[in-house]
């Protein structure tokens, strides 16, 4: 499989748009959001300014099939949160959020030389859970009914995994080839 991670473009986001409202992501997302093309192209906006925060199109050999953003980036404490999603359902189930995983883990701590990489999953999102535990993450709390979606509250799964953990447990196992990571835009669109 062959990963690269190109920077999100202005001609992205309908497809990004359609991905995040697509079910099988919208069932896992904080919240919920009718598709509205405008808005979509605000949040591009947004993303370009935000030197806080790196997107990326997800691209398997040569396909768009999701999104990366790392995203709070904090030079100072050396940590940051990153979450992902398969938009393009055929991607699902062939490796490609271990091989993700493991190339973030890579970046943040060999490119950008972080301590700590956090994330929040729902609590329903067990398979996710799984998968950051099998690759170094550790739960570092729970909280109870924090969303409210779809009618009911949801728990969020806090997470995290340190730069020595990687190193101790993760970093010599790697078993994917290398992603290439294209630099992020950032500008005043």
């Amino acid at each position: 499989m062959q990963l690269r991670l190109r920077a999100v473009r202005l001609e992205d986001v309908e497809m990004i748009m359609q991905w995040r409202t697509a079910p099988h992501v919208a069932n896992f997302m904080y919240t919920d959001f009718e598709p509205d093309l405008e808005r979509q192209k605000l949040w591009y906006a947004g993303i370009c300014r935000d030197r806080t925060r790196l997107d990326w199109v997800v691209e398997v050999d040569g396909v768009d099939v999701g999104l990366l953003s790392i995203v709070r980036v904090d030079a100072l404490n050396r940590r940051a949160e990153w979450a992902y999603y398969l938009g393009n359902s055929e991607a699902r189930g062939k490796g490609v959020g271990r091989a993700l995983e493991l190339n973030v883990l890579r970046y943040v701590f060999e490119r950008l030389g972080l301590n700590k990489l956090c994330c929040e999953v729902l609590g329903s999102n067990h398979k996710v859970v799984e998968l950051h535990e099998k690759l170094g993450s550790k739960v570092e709390g729970r909280r109870r009914a924090h969303v409210w979606k779809r009618g009911s509250f949801h728990d969020i799964v806090e997470m995290g995994i340190l730069r020595e953990d990687w190193e101790r447990e993760v970093r010599d196992v790697q078993s994917c080839d290398p992603a290439q990571f294209e630099p992020p835009i950032k500008h005043d669109p």
